[in-house]
């Protein structure tokens, strides 16, 4: 593999490792390179990131490396994140923050076994919105991060504490996460209808 080839390749790896990242280690044994020869090539293709003035980053985190977004830019992702076109919740969003509130603290592994499908750029989406967050590192290989809910999670649906959480009444052949989805979108709906509710009082006033 030349090195041009090999850089591309570490990119790659890393865009697909998602927020756990890498480390050399296990990037050496994909490769099958030595990790000498991965670090040297990690730093230099960091350097061509900044050199470049690409909007991604590579940052070493934790012994480990993973893609990020160039500080400077954070002002147009915080726009991105609040704006009112964004603001709703999509079906999926939902089930995986279903997922999160009742089973926290969860791993990405587990909330992807659980709704068979890759729950990366939603993850990504739930914590720009600061519904979700990182609230540690499972005890297992690699350390991958555990999610849990946050205070604007509570704030959302209305909620004073996780106790508060509606509990699904399930029957013969009821499906889990459907129901707890279903009942986080009738706290969404009741949210909006008392908001709605309010503002004709005061139009009334």
């Amino acid at each position: 593999m030349d090195y041009s080839t090999l850089k591309s390749v570490l990119e790659g790896l890393l865009f697909v490792s998602g927020e756990e990242g890498l480390n050399v280690k296990t990037i050496a044994e994909v490769v099958e390179m030595d990790p000498e020869v991965v670090q040297d090539v990690l730093h230099d293709l960091q350097q061509d990131f900044v050199r470049d003035a690409r909007g991604l980053r590579i940052a070493e985190v934790a012994g480990g490396y993973r893609l990020t977004t160039a500080a400077e830019h954070a002002p147009f992702f915080e726009k991105l994140a609040y704006s009112p076109s964004r603001s709703s919740l999509s079906q999926s969003a939902l089930e995986t923050l279903s997922i999160i509130a009742y089973r926290q603290p969860i791993t990405r592994v587990e909330i992807e076994e659980i709704r068979g499908v890759k729950a990366d750029r939603t993850l990504h989406s739930l914590a720009g919105k600061d519904l979700i967050e990182e609230v540690g590192r499972a005890d297992a290989l690699g350390r991958p991060i555990l999610y849990g809910t946050t205070k604007e999670f509570l704030d959302y649906f209305g909620l004073s504490g996780l106790n508060q959480l509606p509990d699904p009444v399930l029957t013969d052949g009821d499906d889990e996460l459907e129901e707890r989805t279903k009942l986080l979108f009738e706290r969404i709906e009741g949210r909006q209808l008392s908001l709605e509710d309010m503002q004709r009082e005061l139009e009334a006033n």
